[in-house]
C-alpha cells in the first residue's frame, strides 16, 4: 500500500523549497499569479455569501455552517490550480529561518503578492458589483458584514488574525503533505472551514468583502477600511502564519536535524 501522506519533517522540507522556488518568480509571474489569488479567494467569499443568504432567513446557525463549508473553494483554486496568496505565503520565514535565503527576498514576494492580491480582490468586487448579482439578501448581508467588520476594536482583531492565520498556514501544511488530489482539497477545505466558522480574520478575505459593501453603499470609507480592519488583521495574521508555526516546527524539524549534521561532519 503507497503512503499518500508525506511526514511533518518532510513537509517542512517540501514548505522550504517552494520558498526557494517562490523567491525566484519575477515581478511579472508574482504580479499576475497574485491577482488571480485575489479573485480566487472572492469566488469562495461570494459564492459563500450566496448559500448562506438563502438560509439566513431560516435557520441562522445553519446559514453560518453552509458559509464555512463553501468559503474554503477559494484556497482550493489557489493550491492546486497555482496562485500567489499573501497569507498562506507566510511558510516562507521557514526557509529564512533554515538559512535557504535571506527575509529580503521574502519581503520582495510578500509586499508584490499582498498589492496583486487586493487589485485581484477589487477587480472581483467590481465584476460582482455590475453583474447584477447583488440584489435582495445578499447586498444586505455585505452590508452588514462590511459595517460588522469595521467596527472591531483593534486588539480584537489582531487576535482573530493570529487564529486565522496559523489555520490557513496549517492549511497549506497539510495540502503539501498530499500527494493526490483529493486530499489536497480536503487539507484545503477542513482548516479554513474552521477558521470561517470560528470568526477568525482573514485579511485577503476582506479585501473583498469589506469594499465589496462600500461599493453597495456602506458608509464606510476607505481610511476606516484599512486602519480599522484590513492593516490590524495583517498584523495579526503575520504574527500567526510567519511567525508562530513556522518558528514552532524549524526547532522541531529542521534546527534539529542541522545541528546534527553539521556534528556528524
Amino acid at each position: 500500500m503507497s503512503n499518500t501522506l508525506l511526514s511533518p519533517k518532510e513537509i517542512a522540507q517540501g514548505i522550504i523549497q517552494t520558498g526557494i522556488t517562490k523567491t525566484k518568480l519575477s515581478y511579472i509571474q508574482m504580479v499576475g499569479l497574485s491577482i488571480l489569488a485575489g479573485i480566487y479567494i472572492g469566488f469562495g467569499g461570494f459564492g459563500a455569501i450566496t448559500i448562506s443568504q438563502r438560509m439566513s432567513s431560516i435557520d441562522v446557525g445553519l446559514s453560518k455552517v453552509l458559509f464555512s463549508m463553501i468559503f474554503p473553494i477559494g484556497l482550493m483554486l489557489v493550491v492546486t490550480c497555482g496562485a500567489e496568496l499573501f497569507t498562506g505565503n507566510h511558510l516562507m520565514s521557514l526557509g529564512v529561518l533554515s538559512g535557504e535565503y535571506s527575509m529580503k527576498k521574502v519581503l520582495r514576494n510578500w509586499i508584490v503578492v499582498y498589492a496583486g492580491n487586493f487589485i485581484g480582490s477589487i477587480l472581483f468586487a467590481q465584476m460582482i458589483f455590475y453583474s447584477g448579482l447583488t440584489n435582495g439578501p445578499i447586498k444586505e448581508i455585505l452590508l452588514s458584514l462590511s459595517v460588522s467588520k469595521i467596527n472591531i476594536p483593534v486588539t480584537e482583531l489582531i487576535l482573530r488574525g493570529i487564529l486565522c492565520n496559523m489555520l490557513v498556514v496549517l492549511a497549506i501544511w497539510m495540502g503539501t503533505g498530499a500527494k493526490d488530489l483529493i486530499s489536497k482539497l480536503f487539507a484545503c477545505w477542513a482548516p479554513i472551514m474552521l477558521f470561517v466558522l470560528c470568526g477568525f480574520e482573514h485579511s485577503i478575505a476582506n479585501m473583498f468583502f469589506i469594499p465589496m459593501g462600500k461599493f453597495l453603499g456602506s458608509d464606510i470609507s476607505w481610511m476606516d477600511i484599512w486602519f480599522h480592519n484590513i492593516i490590524p488583521v495583517t498584523i495579526g495574521n503575520l504574527l500567526g502564519g510567519a511567525l508562530m508555526i513556522p518558528i514552532f516546527y524549524f526547532f522541531i524539524y529542521i534546527k534539529n536535524d542541522a545541528q546534527k549534521t553539521s556534528s556528524s561532519s
